[in-house]
């Protein structure tokens, strides 16, 4: 199992996690502003011979926020989304608080946030283009 930041040559295979994990998938455009243009950005791909899943972290000095997260859905429910953000936070040790923003409508995805101890803080309101809310998530890592 390796983690390592995400290059061009990963675009193939992650856009397909992409498209099979969100309703609005990111565009090959999305991705490369995220690689090349986002000076926030921090892109790490998890692979074991083929490429998993992947994770978009945002960091602005001590806060970071997850952009993207997703595992190949015959991936899932392994424990491989954990470990990508278990491992990945270990490289932000001045990190002192993680938000990211989830529809309420995906228990499943609630729930791991909830394992890996993100709380909901708060409801927004018509977030996502089809108007539906989300859940504003937030860990403290550092008080």
């Amino acid at each position: 199992m390796l983690i390592r930041k995400m290059c061009k040559d990963d675009l193939t295979d992650v856009l397909a996690i992409d498209q099979q994990s969100f309703t609005h998938a990111y565009t090959q455009k999305d991705f490369l502003y995220e690689l090349d243009q986002n000076a926030f950005s921090n892109l790490y791909i998890l692979e074991d011979n083929e490429v998993i899943g992947y994770l978009d972290l945002w960091v602005v000095y001590e806060r970071a926020e997850i952009a993207r997260i997703a595992i190949a859905p015959d991936q899932r429910r392994k424990g491989y989304a954990s470990y990508l953000f278990n491992e990945v936070m270990k490289l932000y040790d001045q990190v002192e608080s993680i938000s990211l923003e989830v529809r309420t409508s995906n228990e499943q995805a609630i729930s791991l946030y909830q394992s890996l101890g993100f709380t909901k803080e708060a409801v927004r309101k018509n977030y996502y283009e089809n108007h539906e809310d989300a859940y504003l998530m937030i860990k403290e890592v550092k008080q």
